[in-house]
């Protein structure tokens, strides 16, 4: 009798702790370590910064921007199959006809055979490209979308040395804001890292153009390595997808 006495006494002590146990711990794993301790729960990971998507930029001047423009769409399919996403259309400030396309792109080798097709060429003649588009295929450094501004500024040079001529860019960055110039994105050619492609949002159209042809810019340029004069276009965002 005693020994069972024992056993059950053991069976009632490891029942009373596996009840404790049971409610100690949550359904999501927390630990509970009791009524006056703090519930651990598991840290949350940080979340990782979406990488920028590189994009093919295209300029090129139509005939005529509405017919153009229902060309290029009726067209989505064949730049799909090329791993092409529209993005943006912009058109020129003092050239309503000068035309911006910049798709996000999935493939360079694809996105490359795609730009350099006949039947691209084909479909150009058809929707009112006049003469030979001016393509890139940028390497996306920074892309800040909070800078929404429909009024822009592309800027495209040469430099000896990108990541010097980084450096000097982000030290200049509040003579750009000073001059209502915002930084929306920043990389450099697949074919040529030198071969670099600034936009700004514009938020003061004339500080802007006095900035752009200002001594101070020029300056500025010279000592971050830019070679030779940049090409400068002002445009409007005329379509966002």
């Amino acid at each position: 009798m005693k020994s069972i006495s024992t056993i059950c006494a053991a069976l009632f002590f490891f029942f009373i702790m596996s009840c404790n146990n049971e409610s100690s711990s949550s359904g999501n794993g927390e630990k509970i370590h009791g009524d006056s301790d703090a519930v651990t729960r598991p840290e949350k990971l940080p979340e990782v910064p979406a990488k920028p998507a590189n994009v093919m930029l295209v300029w090129h001047k139509v005939a005529n921007y509405e017919k153009w423009l229902a060309g290029y769409e009726s067209h989505d399919s064949m730049r799909l199959a090329r791993g092409l996403h529209n993005y943006i259309i912009g058109r020129e400030v003092d050239n309503p006809n000068m035309i911006l396309v910049a798709t996000r792109m999935d493939d360079i080798t694809k996105a490359k055979a795609f730009a350099s097709s006949a039947d691209l060429k084909t479909t150009m003649q058809k929707v009112g490209v006049v003469g030979a588009p001016s393509i890139t295929f940028l390497h996306v450094q920074m892309n800040d979308t909070s800078v929404n501004a429909t009024t822009r500024v592309m800027i495209m040079h040469k430099v000896k040395d990108f990541d010097a001529w980084k450096k000097e860019f982000d030290a200049h960055k509040q003579a750009r804001m000073d001059a209502g110039l915002m930084d929306r994105a920043v990389g450099y050619s697949f074919d040529d890292k030198n071969s670099v492609v600034v936009v700004c949002g514009v938020t003061d159209m004339k500080k802007a153009k006095d900035f752009m042809n200002s001594k101070d810019l020029k300056d500025k340029m010279t000592a971050a390595g830019v070679a030779g004069p940049p090409t400068i276009r002002f445009y409007t965002v005329a379509k966002k997808y």
